[in-house]
């Protein structure tokens, strides 16, 4: 009896580690780490190297029970290199509590409430004629565009960001990484 419950423990073990890496399969690496479609944005956001400033931001401005919510939401997350090629010293003011609104305003203009996978995001550039305006959960327009097979996001400022990695799908919608912060008009 015991060797048979061992035996069935030992089974579903295995079974459930195959569904892991399967599931982690699906998705592509971000930042050297598995993104597990059963684990919502932040939980896979805060495993990606190349978002540990993206993750402090998110902090800093009160949303992560907004990006562990229900969504579906679709996540453009700039890397650390993107936060990085903004001028001196833009990341620190903004993570300052009393920039806790601009910085808020920055983050959701990344964050479309939608869960729109990059092939659903090419549709609509072709429909609409190769440029494609997508509202965010900040109020920005971005204009999705497609170049060479590579979507492309224009932000209000004419910043163009390129979509380095599209759909990793999450619990609760898709990330798709770029390699621009993208910014509201003044």
């Amino acid at each position: 009896m015991l060797r048979t419950s061992l035996r069935n423990l030992a089974i579903v073990s295995a079974l459930a580690g195959s569904a892991m890496l399967a599931n982690a399969a699906m998705n592509p690496e971000v930042g050297g780490a598995p993104m597990y479609a059963t684990k919502n944005i932040v939980e896979n956001a805060v495993n990606s190297k190349d978002h540990t400033t993206l993750v402090a931001a998110v902090k800093a401005a009160g949303l992560v029970d907004t990006l562990t919510g229900k969504g579906p939401f679709t996540v453009f997350a700039p890397t650390n290199a993107a936060f990085d090629a903004l001028p001196a010293g833009t990341v620190d003011t903004l993570l300052k509590p009393e920039n806790k609104d601009q910085l808020v305003k920055v983050l959701t203009c990344h964050v479309v409430a939608a869960d729109a996978m990059s092939a659903a995001i090419d549709k609509m550039i072709k429909d609409d004629g190769g440029m494609h305006p997508v509202k965010t959960v900040g109020g920005c327009t971005l204009t999705a565009s497609e170049k060479d097979g590579t979507i492309m996001l224009t932000d209000e400022t004419g910043g163009v960001a390129t979509v380095t990695i599209a759909d990793v799908k999450q619990s609760n919608g898709v990330i798709h990484v770029i390699d621009k912060v993208l910014l509201p008009k003044g």
